[in-house]
């Protein structure tokens, strides 16, 4: 069974709801107050327009989906650090190869097209 949610859902649907118009009404309010003042000085409005931000990311944050997507990036954030990063001579010889067998594979291809033109043009009396 799932006793984890222990409000009924009336009252968290309507309180996420609630945090998702607030979210889009600061970002709004940035929207618009850095059109309105457009002839305030840009390091105010560029300050204003972050901290509506912050705001807003702050009260998106709060709701079910915004803790999940910071799980979720915290998540891959130790994932990240589990991963063993190449040399940088395993790099350079990876990128070495991957170059020279592009070379290759693009010479191998300029001369299959290049027989099939002459076979066409064999073929048509061209």
């Amino acid at each position: 069974m799932k006793a984890k949610n222990a409000e009924t859902p009336d009252s968290s649907s309507a309180a996420e709801i609630f945090k998702w118009v607030v979210t889009f009404a600061l970002l709004a309010a940035a929207v618009v107050g850095n059109h309105l003042y457009s002839d305030m000085s840009v390091v105010i409005r560029a300050a204003g327009v972050i901290v509506l931000i912050a705001a807003a990311l702050g009260v998106a944050a709060l709701t079910v989906k915004g803790k999940a997507a910071i799980s979720f990036a915290q998540e891959s954030r130790m994932e990240i650090r589990k991963v063993v990063w190449p040399s940088r001579q395993e790099t350079m010889q990876t990128t070495l190869i991957v170059l020279a067998v592009s070379v290759v594979m693009a010479l191998v291809l300029w001369g299959i097209d290049g027989i099939m033109v002459r076979l066409v043009a064999f073929a048509t009396g061209i």
